[in-house]
């Protein structure tokens, strides 16, 4: 076992002005996340349990139809199978972590 280097992981493209850098272990995936504000993720859902965490910026996150601003320092659980979408409102640092792993940004990062 090594350290893993963040500067070190190249970012792909999730979708416009959402950018990752991708980290995978055996049972889950890091997702290191910057957005660009006023830019939307669309409503989506998997079977990936998530954990978000907001480490900069304003994040508006829709759980179930349900908008929840979410701010520097907090964290929203979004149970698997649960639609959810979000919209930037300042450029924003996210780190979102999923169990299982999510083998469609493993492919991303491959």
């Amino acid at each position: 076992m090594q350290p893993i280097h963040l500067a070190d992981i190249k970012a792909v493209t999730l979708c416009a002005g959402f950018d990752a850098k991708l980290l995978h272990s055996n049972s889950m995936t890091w997702s290191f996340v910057h957005s660009i504000a006023g830019h939307t993720l669309p409503a989506h859902q998997h079977v990936h349990e998530q954990v978000t965490h907001i480490v900069k910026g304003d994040f508006e996150l829709t759980v179930e139809g349900v908008p929840h601003l979410l701010k520097a320092g907090d964290l929203f659980i979004i149970p698997s199978n649960t639609l959810h979408s979000g919209k930037s409102i300042t450029d924003c640092d996210i780190i979102d972590v999923f169990n299982p792993v999510r083998e469609d940004y493993a492919k991303l990062s491959s």
